[in-house]
Order: structure tokens, then sequence, then C-alpha cells
């Protein structure tokens, strides 16, 4: 037994790697390893030599088992060390930027738009996205006859058989926010209001559900004219042009009068949107001076106060700006687009540095 011990410690002292070690260990414990040949024979062996022999094969094993678990442990060891002599690594170079999660292209031009219109002195008011049909519709000048409140253009919450108070709807625009906002804060006012809204409608260019801003702004002496150089700016700091042209014509909305609808002057070289130059003309928005009726739902004197309001898509003017080519690819959660057209978590617009740097 000490001859046997002798032996495979000194054979697991001289193995020189992991290769060698198993050798070792195979010839000593495996299946057909001498050792377990030696246990075998224990089967063969009187009682009284059994009570000898087990104990000191058994010791014999766990020790034999032991010496390769530290020689094992060694011979990992001296790989680390040689490793890290070869191998190093500059700890004072700057570390590889990582992308903290995507910023979803609606999200960023909803905080460059409210970043503009902040610089112009606008606040950002909000409101229910379940809105009541007298602020969705009546308070805004709009008939019960106009097709938008007619349901195949709009969502209306059920209601309870023998319910006969005034339904509800998923809010068609974020005007309804502009009424409150009046009711609330009276006037002077100057608010912006982004949000989601819904409509019945679907295709390339309509989704159910898109984003819109709306801007209203109330004081004793504006006019159009106040409307033209708010707009003009947000264009230029919006698609960052130094020079625009806006062309103003006259259009039909029930909650302004005067109204028009806004274009801007642009080019598509090459199928890219170039703003401030060309010859060709694109619809923004929509615009005009609020309608009287308005004012009074706002409780606001027309008599005393005037204003402007404006709306425009914020899914279109993405759209224009950052050339995606489909508003349905907004809503697909497909990770690949929104990494190829997603902003960095940490890029907050801000004028001063550039709104899309």
């Amino acid at each position: 037994m000490d001859d046997l011990r002798e032996k495979w410690l000194k054979a697991v002292a001289d193995a020189g790697d992991a290769a060698a070690l198993e050798a070792v260990r195979v010839a000593a414990l495996g299946k057909k390893g001498e050792i377990s040949a030696q246990m075998r024979e224990l089967g063969r062996m009187t009682p009284e030599e059994r009570k000898e022999a087990g104990p000191r094969l058994n010791a014999l094993k766990d020790e034999i088992n032991s010496a390769i678990a530290a020689k094992r442990a060694a011979l990992a060891d001296a790989a680390l060390e040689e490793r890290l002599r070869t191998e190093w690594l500059d700890v004072t170079l700057p570390a590889r930027p990582q992308r903290m999660g995507t910023v979803h292209p609606i999200s960023q031009v909803t905080e460059e738009v409210t970043a503009i219109f902040a610089d112009m002195g606008f606040s950002v008011a909000e409101g229910p996205q379940v809105e009541s049909d007298w602020h969705n519709f009546d308070a805004l000048n709009i008939p019960g006859h106009h097709p938008a409140r007619a349901e195949m253009d709009t969502f209306y919450m059920a209601r309870a058989e023998g319910d006969n108070r005034p339904p509800h709807v998923l809010r068609t625009h974020t005007s309804p926010v502009q009424i409150r906002a009046m009711e609330m804060a009276g006037a002077p006012l100057r608010v912006i209001c982004p949000g989601r809204v819904y409509r019945a409608d679907y295709d390339q260019t309509h989704t159910p559900m898109f984003h819109q801003v709306e801007g209203l702004a109330i004081d004793k002496d504006i006019s159009m004219a106040n409307l033209k150089w708010v707009l003009e700016e947000f264009v230029k700091a919006f698609f960052e042009v130094d020079e625009v042209e806006l062309r103003f014509r006259a259009s039909h909305f029930p909650f302004t009068e005067p109204s028009a609808e806004v274009d801007i002057r642009c080019s598509w070289e090459g199928g890219t949107l170039k703003v401030g130059e060309g010859d060709d003309w694109l619809e923004i928005l929509g615009s005009g001076m609020v309608h009287p009726k308005v004012l009074m739902a706002g409780n606001i004197d027309p008599a005393a106060w005037q204003g402007f309001a404006f709306g425009m898509g914020i899914d279109r003017i993405a759209m224009l700006k950052y050339g995606i080519p489909d508003l349905r690819a907004f809503f697909d959660s497909d990770l690949r687009w929104l990494r190829h057209y997603g902003f960095a978590a940490l890029d907050v617009p801000t004028l001063h540095r550039g709104l899309s740097r």
C-alpha cells in the first residue's frame, strides 16, 4: 500500500499539464485503474483481511483524489499567471460607448418640439385621452352634423343600456386640452398640447392612434402676423435651417376664423427632403385665429381677448425630418427598426447644442 501511495503521488506531482494529470487519474482511479483493481480484490479477501485493507484503500483513494484536485488547481493558477504575463490591458483607455436603451423617434421629436416652443415662452398642457363629447366637439364649434362626429371616424365609448348621459370618445385631436387650459388658467395664455389621439383610419400615412401637438396663444393684441412669426421660427429650429419660406392657404376649420393651411418651400432631390429651397411645397400643419365661440367655451371674453392656434402631426414631422417612409412602422415594436431610427437615451434635445446631434 505504501508503494502504491508513493508511486501515484509522485505521478500526480510530475504531471505537467491538465492532459497528463487526467491520464494519471485514469491510470490510478479509472474503471481499469490500479487502485480500482485493488478495490475489486476486497471481495476475495477474508473478513479479517477486508477489515484491515478496506480502510487503507479508501484512505489512499481519498488522498490521491485530493492530490489530483490540488494539482489541477495549481495548473489552473499557473495557466492564469501565464496569460496575465503575456496578455495586458491598458485600463487608461476610454471605455467603448454602449447604448443604454433607445429612445423612440416619437418621444425624441416630442422633446424637440417642446424645447423649441419652451424657448418662445410656451408651457406644456395635458388632458385626458378619454374625453367628453362636449370638450372634443361642442366646445370647439364642431356642429352635430359634422362628418368627424360620425362613428366611422371617431371611437365612441360604450354606454350601458338606458344611459342617456352625453357620450365619451377617444379624443380625435388634442384641441380639447386647449379648452381645459382656458378653463383652468384663463387669459393671457400660451401653451402647447402634445399627446396621443385616435381616429378610425389605417394605411401607410394613417393609423388608428397617432400623435399631435397643438399650440394656443391668447392675449390682448395678437394677430396672424404673430402666428406667422411663431411658425417660421419653429420650422427653422426644427428642421435646423437658416431660412424658410411659408405659404398660407385659406382653409376652413370650425374652431378658427380665419383659417389657413401652411406649406413650406422644399425640394425632394434624390428622395431626400430639403427645407427652405427648391420649387416644391409641402403642407405641414393647419392654423388660424381662435373662433370667438371657442373662446367663450373656455370662459374667455372674445371682446377683450383674441388668439391664434395651430396643430400638426408629430408622427408626420418625424417622418419628414428623419426619412421614415411608413407611419405604421412606428407601432410595429420592431427592435431592428428602433435601433436604426432610435436615439441614445441621454441625447436630450436642446436648442443651444442642436436638436438632433
